[in-house]
């Protein structure tokens, strides 16, 4: 699923909320059936560490920490027992087993990204959303980074949350919201070639 809009709509906003790391003023934001507004932080925080994984436009990686050591954080605070031999998994699909012992100074934005990628799914997470993830990219890493998750999200079957200004990518996704002056509509392509519409999602959803 792809969220587009103007810069400052709100779609960063948005999608903290969903993730649980920021709270709404009002209404109800639930993962599963379970209402992240009727949790603490210290809930919250199990929560997405059980169901949630987070790639964002700046990495976020942890600097004085190598590849591995980022990609096994996330499973060391699980519990897992076999976190560094399940990290170098992740590594390696995603195309930096040879590069596991480097800091994210010593890599490039588009293998920072895909470190961020791997550490996202170390959880095996239900869903992922994904703030701009090609944002600091040049093209071509972006493509590898947007291939790499459609790839990730179709053989373990977590749902991908795309928030992207990039309209094509939108279109490659299964599903294309648009966010305008705080309200939430589906993109509706009714042919490859024909103009955009759209319906809100209230009514798309009956």
């Amino acid at each position: 699923m792809a969220i587009t809009g103007e810069s400052g709509s709100g779609k960063s906003t948005l999608l903290s909320l969903l993730a649980g790391l920021d709270t709404p003023s009002s209404g109800q934001v639930e993962i599963d059936g379970q209402s992240l507004t009727e949790l603490d932080e210290e809930g919250r925080a199990h929560l997405r560490q059980d169901k949630i994984g987070f790639v964002f436009q700046s990495f976020h990686l942890i600097p004085a920490m190598s590849a591995l050591d980022n990609v096994m954080l996330p499973l060391e605070l699980k519990g897992e027992k076999n976190a560094q031999q399940q990290a170098l998994k992740l590594l390696q699909r995603v195309g930096l087993s040879e590069r596991s012992d480097h800091r994210p100074l010593q890599l490039s934005g588009g293998e920072q990204q895909r470190v961020a990628i791997a550490r996202a799914f170390a959880g095996n997470p239900g869903i992922l959303f994904a703030d701009e993830p090609t944002g600091n990219l040049d093209q071509r890493s972006g493509e590898n980074i947007i291939d790499l998750l459609f790839k990730l999200n179709r053989e373990q079957g977590t749902t991908l949350v795309l928030v992207t200004h990039d309209q094509s990518l939108a279109k490659a996704c299964q599903r294309h919201f648009q966010l305008d002056h705080g309200c939430l509509q589906e993109v509706i392509d009714a042919a490859p070639a024909a103009s955009e519409t759209t319906a809100s999602m209230h009514e798309n959803n009956g």
